[in-house]
């Protein structure tokens, strides 16, 4: 398929004048001719096959607003560079005839600790976006956590799913606002509300600029407001649609906590010291993340920022863990550093973009895959087993 007609395909896969049906056969279009590109999610042998299909299946501008971290990408790459810092200690001779990989989280059963984390316009990457995700969460029974910039309401998604999901917060500027938001977010059965404080005073992405310049397509049919502009984010409709108060403090969230009768969650949490103050105000749980590397280029893995916020925390709520996750045996890392969960974010979007429900529905099972024969290897075939004895720091 020469560059043209791979760029007209992609064209129509971006476009929301289509049918979702045409435009997911349009981006398949895009990708299967692709040379040493995967023709199908279930040939995929790990999680990192999908990322150059998901960079052929991709406009530049989708491309660059998923792959892109902040300044040089310096903590993007060390998220993933961390965990091979991270050494493990397996034991011989126990009986691995089975593993479970079963977990409590605020008193439900989770079938595995992985956890879908909150990718916000994911119809820029498939035209089905959050609802193919949600069907494919559903189909692995995973948790998911749904982007507050999503581009399909909670209401739908939950539809989908089954159950509602756990929802991300992008605090709205105006307090009237953040409560009408809270109410629909908790009117919908949201469970946990997770408040991401990471991104309060901007970021600097100069990588997802340069590959917004690269994009030649003319946008205005989906983005009427301008290139760059979302496309619709149904959480805000009907509010002014800022968020991300600079001014936020610890009575900010004490405020919040108030507010509601969900579990409230802080992301983007990262030292010992926030850890503390976080419990000491009544957090429900801690998710350790720098957005994926998105928010400051901190040159700190959040593997290597886990341990400190675990023992701050002293076992009163979980912490759980996103970021440079792409084998199982991150999974495991991550959980005999104390995380309760793990998340993930690019690698089921890189399924979802070549191939929707399927490239996610592949992703889990390669993952969940490679944490069952990891637990198996280590001698450690429960999740309770999985402890910091089994993991040496290099």
């Amino acid at each position: 398929m020469d560059s043209s007609r791979r760029d007209f395909f992609r064209f129509l896969a971006a476009s929301t004048v289509l049918a979702p049906s045409v435009r997911a056969w349009a981006q398949q279009l895009a990708v299967s001719h692709e040379p040493a590109v995967l023709m199908r999610a279930a040939d995929a042998l790990q999680v990192m096959d999908f990322e150059a299909a998901a960079r052929r299946a991709l406009a530049p501008a989708h491309w660059g607003y998923m792959a892109s971290g902040v300044d040089d990408d310096l903590t993007l790459k060390t998220n993933v560079e961390a965990f091979r810092h991270v050494q493990m200690k397996p034991r011989r001779l126990v009986d691995v005839s089975k593993a479970d990989l079963s977990t409590e989280v605020f008193g439900v059963r989770w079938d595995t600790p992985l956890f879908i984390c909150p990718v916000g316009g994911q119809r820029a990457f498939h035209a089905d976006g959050e609802l193919a995700t949600a069907r494919a969460a559903k189909e692995k029974r995973h948790t998911m956590i749904l982007s507050n910039v999503t581009t399909y309401s909670v209401e739908e998604v939950a539809k989908t799913l089954g159950t509602p999901p756990w929802q991300q917060l992008y605090m709205p500027l105006k307090w009237d606002e953040t409560e009408k938001m809270v109410k629909r977010i908790e009117d919908a059965g949201c469970p946990v509300l997770v408040w991401t404080v990471d991104l309060l005073a901007g970021r600097n992405t100069p990588t997802m600029t340069r590959f917004a310049r690269e994009d030649t397509r003319n946008c205005v049919a989906c983005h009427v407001n301008g290139p760059g502009r979302p496309v619709h984010r149904p959480m805000y409709d009907g509010l002014e649609g800022r968020f991300n108060p600079p001014d936020a403090t610890w009575a900010t969230f004490e405020r919040l906590k108030a507010l509601t009768r969900m579990k409230v969650l802080l992301k983007g949490i990262d030292s010992a010291e926030d850890a503390q103050l976080a419990v000491r105000h009544g957090v429900d749980g801690l998710i350790v993340s720098n957005h994926g590397g998105r928010a400051t280029e901190t040159l700190r893995g959040t593997i290597d920022c886990l341990p400190e916020v675990v023992q701050a925390a002293k076992g009163r709520v979980p912490v759980f863990l996103d970021g440079g996750v792409r084998h199982g045996t991150d999974i495991y890392k991550a959980l005999a550093s104390g995380a309760r969960g793990v998340g993930i974010g690019r690698p089921y979007i890189w399924g979802l973009s070549a191939f929707g429900q399927e490239g996610v529905e592949r992703v889990l099972d390669i993952l969940r895959a490679e944490l069952t024969m990891t637990m198996k290897q280590m001698g450690t075939p429960t999740v309770k087993d999985i402890t910091a004895a089994r993991v040496v720091r290099a």
